[in-house]
């Protein structure tokens, strides 16, 4: 029994190449402004609160 012989480069593997490629990239662009708006939130909260943290009852 032989066999099949399976092509070296299979067709479309070049295109599961560029979609993932282009995955990741799309993950990396979503994690950035996902930090980038903890980080918005974060600041917009301290700015906010200011001084009165330190006014406050005990």
């Amino acid at each position: 029994m032989t066999e099949p012989e399976t092509p070296s480069n299979p067709a479309g593997a070049g295109s599961v190449d560029a979609a993932a490629r282009a995955r990741r990239g799309r993950n990396i662009a979503i994690a950035i402004g996902l930090v980038g708006f903890v980080v918005l939130v974060y600041l917009v909260t301290v700015f906010r609160m200011g001084g009165n943290v330190i006014n406050r009852p005990l």
